[in-house]
């Protein structure tokens, strides 16, 4: 089969691009500004990309389009349509189809699906669920949302029955506004934590339980849900209805617990300890993450001995926590952190690692729920433990400087990436952790900042 995809370059649809060609197929793309690194990982692959969307593409005549949710019906400032090909392609009737359901067609049917889902942690926990069962020996396949340590690579069929999904709640494509997931149809699914995102899609928070509660209707009745007790948005969610297996972790009376501090602490099922991890990761959201990953592993099997021993050799995955260098006594960060609550969690996390030694905290509101200003009210609560919080106003409708007038001086606020790094190396001294936030390429600015301590030093 041919698939040519649109919006190959994005993450998830860049994995469905590799696992198509790892199955045999023949897979070209297009995407506006083909940019790395899935463009070199593509490439690497032998996968043909094109530079935007002209509707002279149609000459290609693959037998199917797979459409990326990138793609819409928008149209430029002059009337032109801002995706030609996509219009070529419903004038002419040809057929298309959206990247989840193609996944789910030719990938995961006849498998042994755990997907994972929630507002943060779907990509670490993903990647240490899919690590667990690699570790137990299952081969399984996997799709993640990021490029775990482990593996070296966010995508590949396996060997096994058992695949591992990273279950987005976004939307799926502009002619299907059913969140991704609901097409992944599987029978261990993880509600990891649900809260309000994605505001330019979503109303409000009961609208994304609504899409949550879409994909607890699709586990079967022999299937596993495991969910955060500590949500009160997920017990909304069950209570409108679960006709599977429920375990829960977090809470004190939950099935899945942990005790001790979030680098060494005991897990314990039902009350009973049955496991011990000590690994490298720091902050309660990762502890969280391993127990649910955890639970989810239990129900395939793989005991929770055997998930520790697994997690303990967890690498983390690139862009969580990650150390970009140290230069003059100084760590950069590079964080993936894009909502307060993951802020909150990411500074958490470094706190309990680096104790009272400084944080300056440099976060990006680059999200589109971040640009609309919707989370602005709760930046002062997810800085609280930096020494140190700045950002930048570039393409916002709104003032971070008054959002987080709370921080008092504590908080500095530019107008642009140039004039930020200018003042992080204003105040950065020796021993100073810095932590770089965004869901974006943040301008380079990690490498900017080791130059620049290199030229001081």
């Amino acid at each position: 089969m041919h698939i040519h995809i649109l919006g190959i370059c994005g993450t998830f649809m860049g994995g469905v691009a590799a696992l198509a060609r790892e199955a045999g197929h023949r897979v070209t793309g297009c995407d506006s500004g083909v940019y790395p690194p899935m463009s070199e990982q593509l490439r690497a692959l032998g996968i043909e990309l094109i530079e935007g969307y002209g509707a002279d593409q149609v000459s290609l005549r693959p037998d199917a389009w797979v459409i990326g949710n990138v793609v819409s019906r928008a149209r430029l400032a002059d009337g032109a349509p801002r995706y030609p090909l996509m219009e070529a392609i419903l004038d002419g009737g040809l057929p298309y189809i959206s990247g989840p359901q193609w996944l789910a067609e030719n990938v995961l049917q006849g498998r042994h699906v755990l997907a994972v889902a929630g507002t943060h942690g779907k990509t670490t926990t993903t990647s240490m669920l899919a690590w667990i069962l690699e570790h137990a020996g299952l081969q399984p396949g996997f799709l993640v949302g990021g490029v775990p340590t482990n593996f070296g690579i966010s995508a590949r069929l396996g060997g096994g029955k058992y695949f591992v999904i990273e279950a987005d709640e976004y939307d799926t494509a502009f002619f299907d506004k059913r969140s991704k997931f609901v097409h992944y149809r599987p029978r261990t699914a993880v509600l990891n934590n649900l809260e309000f995102d994605h505001a330019d899609i979503f109303d409000d928070l009961a609208a994304i339980e609504r899409q949550f509660h879409h994909l607890v209707r699709t586990v079967p009745a022999s299937g596993r849900v495991v969910v955060n007790g500590l949500e009160e948005s997920l017990a909304r969610v069950l209570h409108a209805g679960v006709w599977s297996e429920v375990r829960t972790f977090g809470a004190t009376n939950s099935d899945f617990t942990a005790v001790g501090e979030p680098g060494h602490f005991d897990v314990l099922s039902k009350g009973l300890p049955v496991a011990q991890l000590d690994w490298e990761l720091s902050g309660v959201h990762n502890q969280l993450n391993a127990l649910a990953a955890i639970a989810a592993a239990d129900h395939v099997g793989v005991a929770p001995a055997a998930c520790a021993a697994a997690l303990a050799k967890f690498l983390n995955v690139r862009r969580r926590m990650e150390v970009r260098g140290t230069v003059n006594g100084v760590t950069v960060y590079d964080d993936f952190a894009h909502h307060p609550t993951a802020i909150r969690t990411t500074v958490d996390g470094l706190r309990r690692k680096v104790g009272a030694q400084r944080i300056l905290a440099v976060f990006e509101p680059r999200s589109n729920t971040m640009k609309l200003g919707s989370m602005k009210a709760q930046l002062p609560w997810s800085l609280e433990q930096a020494d140190l919080a700045f950002t930048h106003r570039t393409n916002l409708g709104w003032d971070p400087a008054e959002s987080l007038l709370p921080l008092g001086d504590r908080a500095h606020v530019s107008d642009d990436i140039a004039q930020l790094l200018a003042n992080v190396l204003a105040a950065v001294r020796p021993g100073d952790h810095i932590l770089c936030m965004s869901n974006g390429s943040f301008g380079g600015i990690h490498g900017l900042l080791l130059q620049a301590l290199a030229k001081k030093a």
